[in-house]
């Protein structure tokens, strides 16, 4: 007789993370109120608890972190760097150490399971500052020509979909090239940052070199245009990068745009189906679908649709939505109300347009933002469900018969980030990955991230790369 297999509750502890009532700017190696004064609230998806009171960064303080970056630029661009990798190693060993409380931080204020977190987010973190400490001393063999330059001051707004990952991603190379960083963390993720501002005192950096804004849009635009900054990075909406792009345009600042998705997973009738599935829960339902690479549109051969779709509905009902500190949980709270609304309103739209839906049957808390993984069939190219990023656990299938047609549908986006391909034939990956426009391609995998490795996108999807020794190219006058 079969019977179920329960899971016991296995709570992590908060108590390994001892968040203060109230948080203020980090400018100049300390911790200040903002120059008017304003705060604003952060709070936990998963249940809507307040969890601290940050400052909310304006104007007048994006021109004192500036400053003080511009002031701190020439005695760290001067340091050896070999000396600047002795503090990128302390950084990452420091995170290595804290990695528990920073990984619960980071699941309460974002809403993402502690096993990602844990897991996935804070190793990576970790991996990002020791690769490009080891890259500080070297900077005349990456192939950027003999003794490169740092850029000055560069401006960094993040998202809140990986808040520490991204912080990682932009200030690592930055710092290791020789520049110092302003950098503005998304207003529903503060804290993982501003704990990074605390690592960064322990970690003895010289004043000015890292600086932490947390605040709203005004904050970021107003460090985007600030003159003296001389490089931009962005990770976030397509429409905000397009915003950005404007106000950088017919200046001298380096820019680099990490947007949307649109990500593409092929699966063809050859496919290894029971590893395709994992692979495309993976893609989608990893970080509730809160990701600009997701595979949000499954590409299935017609021959074998009914079968994996059946195998992709039965693994689907065996995942657990809940308390994002739970071990168990695979799916954690979307971050904030306005993403929750967002993803309502464009599934709505799906069914609307006659696209099939389906969700496992899936009991959703009663506080906090929840939506049940959810699957479409029935879809077209022409659904707003195939076209838009919906940004949440939304699965939108379609269908091909020739890999021509595979390749021109995967292709048929604005955006142009990722995709993947499932097929047992290496020439058949081979072959479908170079004509795929896209800046990450995975081979019978997806979501897989190493700091080695390059990471960017075409058309709406962005340009530049961060990641790998490319990452350097963008901190480094070349």
């Amino acid at each position: 007789m079969a019977s179920v297999f329960e899971y016991a509750p296995a709570p992590e502890s908060r108590s390994v993370v001892d968040i203060a009532p109230s948080y203020g700017l980090f400018i100049d190696g300390e911790f200040v109120e903002a120059a008017d004064g304003k705060v604003f609230k952060t709070v936990s998806p998963s249940t809507e608890e307040v969890l601290s009171e940050v400052a909310q960064a304006g104007a007048e303080d994006v021109e004192r972190a500036v400053k003080a970056a511009r002031k701190a630029f020439g005695k760290w661009s001067a340091l050896p760097g070999s000396e600047r990798a002795k503090y990128l190693f302390r950084i990452a060993r420091i995170i290595q150490e804290r990695s528990r409380e920073l990984a619960v931080l980071e699941t309460l204020d974002n809403g993402k399971p502690i096993k990602e977190t844990r897991d996935a987010d804070l190793p990576l973190v970790a991996a990002h500052f020791f690769y490009y400490a080891g890259w500080a001393d070297k900077l005349d063999h990456a192939g950027f020509g003999a003794d490169p330059k740092p850029l000055g001051v560069a401006g960094q707004v993040i998202p809140w979909n990986f808040p520490l990952l991204m912080l990682a991603w932009k200030i690592a190379p930055a710092l290791a090239t020789g520049n110092t960083v302003v950098l503005k963390p998304a207003e529903t993720t503060p804290l993982s940052a501003l704990f990074f501002a605390d690592i960064c005192r322990q970690a003895g950096l010289p004043k000015g070199v890292v600086n932490i804004l947390p605040g709203y849009g005004d904050a970021g635009a107003a460090l985007v245009a600030h003159p003296d900054v001389n490089k931009v990075a962005f990770t976030g909406s397509t429409a905000v990068g397009k915003e950005i792009a404007r106000t950088v345009a017919g200046t001298r600042k380096k820019l680099t745009l990490e947007l949307g998705g649109k990500g593409a997973n092929i699966v063809f009738d050859d496919a290894p189906i029971d590893q395709a599935v994992e692979g495309i829960v993976t893609g989608i339902f990893f970080n509730q679908g809160q990701v600009c690479c997701a595979g949000s549109r499954l590409l299935v051969q017609e021959s074998v649709q009914d079968e994996l779709l059946d195998s992709l509905k039965r693994r689907l009902s065996t995942l657990r939505l809940g308390d994002p500190l739970d071990k168990n949980t695979d799916i954690g709270a979307i971050n904030s109300a306005e993403q929750l609304a967002r993803i309502t309103a464009l599934t709505e739209r799906g069914e609307a347009e006659g696209a099939e839906r389906w969700s496992p049957a899936c009991e959703l808390p009663s506080s906090g933002y929840w939506f049940a993984p959810t699957l479409f069939t029935n879809v077209t190219q022409a659904h707003t469900i195939a076209r838009d990023e919906i940004f949440g656990p939304v699965l939108s299938v379609l269908t091909f018969r020739t890999p021509d047609e595979a390749v021109a549908k995967a292709n048929n986006t604005q955006y142009g980030l990722s995709a993947g391909i499932w097929t047992e034939k290496g020439s058949r990956i081979l072959a479908v990955a170079n004509k795929l426009r896209a800046g990450v391609v995975w081979s019978n995998t997806f979501n897989k991230f190493d700091p080695t490795s390059p990471f960017g996108g075409y058309k709406e999807s962005g340009f530049g790369r961060e990641g790998g020794r490319h990452g350097l190219e963008a901190y480094l006058d070349v």
